[in-house]
């Protein structure tokens, strides 16, 4: 990515993140420094940290751009999607797509979950996965009352499934090396989902 040296400092903020997560694409996300985003960006580490105070803080910016954007990507596509099992199934699919258009981004949540020590980054990921079970409970009740799910479902485990199936397909696209197959991989996915969580009436 061709990226001018002179930029406004949330322009520079920005590049910096993409930056993150492009390299989080094709290497550990925790062998990533300073040097080599620096290097990336054909900036020097100083100027990183004119607008960074440390790595913590780059890290910190980038869960919060995942956030963001993940919530608000899932939130758009359930927008006007009146049956709530319909509409979760469009956020699945969302969020499959959003991790296929950014594949170092998983990488980074697993490496943040992975470290035993309490960090900024860390905590906003855990932020994240609280705010989208969340809306994932409103959908699962709702489906309850209008009869399409049924009425004795447990619905912190169906939520928790949920999330556990985005990242069991993510987690077998890593081994498999070919992140983009999860968008094959989901349709027949959430089929079984759908059918485990639906209402036997």
């Amino acid at each position: 990515m061709d990226r001018p040296k002179s930029l406004p400092a949330e322009k520079r903020r920005a590049a910096t993140v993409e930056t993150v997560i492009e390299l989080a694409a094709e290497q550990n996300p925790s062998s990533i420094t300073t040097a080599a985003i620096a290097k990336h960006m054909q900036v020097t580490q100083g100027s990183l940290f004119r607008h960074f105070a440390s790595k913590d803080a780059i890290w910190e910016a980038v869960m919060v751009w995942v956030s963001e954007r993940l919530l608000k990507r899932v939130d758009r596509s359930a927008e006007g999607i009146r049956s709530p099992v319909a509409a979760m199934e469009a956020m699945f699919m969302s969020h499959i797509e959003f991790i296929a258009e950014h594949p170092g981004v998983p990488r980074m949540m697993f490496g943040e979950l992975q470290r035993a020590e309490p960090t900024a980054a860390k905590s906003m990921v855990q932020t994240l996965l609280k705010r989208y079970g969340e809306r994932l409970h409103v959908l699962i009740e709702k489906g309850k009352q209008d009869g399409e799910l049924s009425p004795t479902l447990d619905n912190e485990a169906a939520a928790t499934l949920f999330i556990g199936t985005v990242q069991g397909l993510v987690m077998q696209s890593l081994l498999a090396g070919d992140v983009t197959r999860i968008r094959r991989d989901a349709p027949r996915v959430f089929a079984i989902y759908k059918r485990g969580i639906g209402s036997t009436l």
